[in-house]
């Protein structure tokens, strides 16, 4: 039996050999085919490894990517969705000019300033300075206060006969300045009543001929010449605006984004002080203030360093 049994495991053995042999021979016989076949294999295992490897860093650096995004359009407040990454390239400088002062409104003006901690410009009548102490201490207030600029609205704001006002340029602007000697103004900066001019360095823009002699003259003194981009209308008694807060924002933002301001990067907002007499058209400006600070690359100023 012993014989046997290691005669059947050699037999077993040899069996088990040649079924090997025979499936080896399978294979030399289609050897090229699976040949290339493993090697495609291969070659495809190794193509999903390097493109898993790149799936991984692309993941990797969309997530860079996001997280500097995120990093550069961080915002202070409620966060303004509609602002576009391309507005995050340069400093854009926001002029919030206010007109007609000193007025009931002015002293309201003056502590907003104060509170938000920026940068606003006055445009005065001397005439509205003269009218009462009470107004004439709303002046003084602009004055002292460093976060406040105060320019030439002319004396008479042409009694508010513009064509009248325009029609002798030498008396015009020989009210202009009465107006700066009143005043006591230190900037050579002025508004014409009635007129969106601008003269500034080499440059200008006129909307009405009737006041182009007079800001010529006024340029060939040393004047710069100062028109707006866009305006806010608020109902001095009311306190409705014309435009809602996010309509002027958006309007403000749309110009500094398309560049079509009259000089790019630089936007002039023209409103005026009688409008913030009351609790609304303060709450109005304080909004205002609020959504233009949330932009990380807004920048109040003064209208003297506007660029020439």
């Amino acid at each position: 039996m012993g014989k046997i049994f290691k005669s059947s495991l050699v037999w077993m053995s040899l069996g088990m050999t040649a079924l090997g042999l025979v499936s080896c021979n399978q294979n030399s016989g289609k050897k090229e085919e699976k040949n290339v076949s493993v090697d495609s294999v291969q070659q495809k295992n190794d193509s999903l490894v390097v493109v898993q490897n790149s799936i991984t860093k692309v993941d990797s650096l969309r997530k860079d990517s996001i997280t500097k995004m995120e990093e550069n359009t961080s915002y202070t407040g409620v966060k303004d969705t509609t602002v576009l990454l391309t507005d995050s390239i340069s400093p854009r400088y926001v002029y919030l000019t206010f007109d007609d002062g000193p007025l009931n409104g002015s002293q309201y003006l003056d502590s907003i300033a104060t509170a938000k901690g920026i940068k606003i410009n006055a445009f005065l009548i001397g005439a509205h300075d003269k009218m009462s102490k009470k107004l004439h201490g709303f002046t003084e207030r602009y004055k002292n206060n460093p976060l406040v600029d105060c320019y030439n609205h002319s004396y008479w704001h042409a009694h508010d006969k513009y064509t009248t006002f325009y029609s002798n340029p030498q008396t015009a602007f020989e009210d202009f300045e009465l107006a700066e000697q009143s005043l006591g103004l230190q900037h050579k900066i002025v508004r014409l009543p009635g007129r969106n001019i601008w003269y500034v360095g080499d440059r200008k823009k006129v909307d009405l001929k009737s006041g182009a002699s007079t800001a010529e003259l006024l340029h060939q003194n040393g004047y710069k010449v100062m028109g707006w981009d866009c305006e806010w209308k608020i109902n001095g008694v009311t306190g409705k605006p014309d435009l809602t807060v996010n309509q002027l924002y958006t309007q403000m933002k749309n110009l500094l984004r398309k560049g079509t301001s009259y000089t790019k990067n630089n936007v002039v907002l023209l409103t005026h002080d009688n409008m913030y007499q009351t609790k609304k058209g303060q709450k109005l400006l304080s909004d205002l203030i609020d959504s233009l600070k949330q932009h990380p690359n807004y920048r109040f100023e003064f209208m003297r360093n506007y660029p020439k």
